[in-house]
C-alpha cells in the first residue's frame, strides 16, 4: 500500500513532461519566426552582395 501511496505522489513524470511541452513551444515559436523573417533577410543579404560584387572593369 505504501508504495501504491508513493507512486502516486511522485510528480517528477509531471515536471518532465511540462518541460518537454515549453520545449516544444519555444521550438514551435523559433520556426515561425524564422519561416517569417527568412524572406527578408534573404532580399537584405541578396542587396549586400550585389552591393559588394565586383563591378567589370
Amino acid at each position: 500500500m505504501k508504495l501504491i501511496h508513493k507512486f502516486a505522489r511522485n510528480d517528477s513524470g509531471a515536471t518532465a513532461i511540462e518541460y518537454g511541452l515549453i520545449a516544444g513551444g519555444i521550438s514551435i515559436v523559433i520556426i515561425a519566426a524564422i519561416a517569417i523573417a527568412g524572406p527578408a533577410l534573404e532580399g537584405v543579404f541578396d542587396q549586400i552582395a550585389a552591393a559588394l560584387a565586383p563591378t567589370p572593369s
